[in-house]
């Protein structure tokens, strides 16, 4: 089993949430939050702020911390074909500045503003799904339903 502690931006602005377009090698594009990998050593904290910036090319900061996701992906569904746990950090962010690019020799090829009621008709990863529900309920646990993966949404 493979373990991976991640760091992810909901930054929702007038009825829109940004999402970053991800085109993994040889994959179907998806859709996903800002965020990724808390490198050894980093507060997830601080991980957002720097998986925003190198992502979209924005500064950002962080308004608040709203829930923690961890979900086991079958070896079957895993991009790796080793069963894999993922514990994603939820935190509402804010944009400040900067100009949304592609990442430089990365995964993300733009970053774009989406009309919250347009997500549902997006090829997505979980993580937006989990992201909207936590950010919209603010729950006192920090915990959501887990969030099924069939049709346009995956892992």
């Amino acid at each position: 089993m493979s373990f991976r502690l991640a760091a992810y931006a909901v930054c929702i602005e007038d009825g829109r949430v940004l999402l970053a377009r991800h085109v993994p090698p040889a994959d179907e594009t998806t859709w996903t939050l800002p965020g990724g990998r808390v490198e050894h050593g980093e507060d997830p904290f601080d991980a957002v702020i720097r998986e925003v910036a190198e992502e979209t090319g924005c500064t950002a900061v962080v308004d608040r911390l709203i829930g923690v996701d961890s979900r086991v992906i079958p070896a079957a569904e895993a991009r790796a074909g080793v069963e894999h746990q993922n514990v994603g950090v939820f935190y509402r962010v804010r944009i400040t500045g900067g100009r949304l690019r592609p990442e430089p020799d990365g995964d993300i090829a733009e970053s774009v503003w989406t009309e919250i009621s347009d997500v549902a008709g997006l090829r997505r990863s979980s993580l937006v799904d989990v992201g909207l529900s936590l950010a919209r309920t603010l729950p006192a646990t920090g915990h959501v339903a887990p969030v099924p993966v069939d049709g346009l949404i995956r892992h």
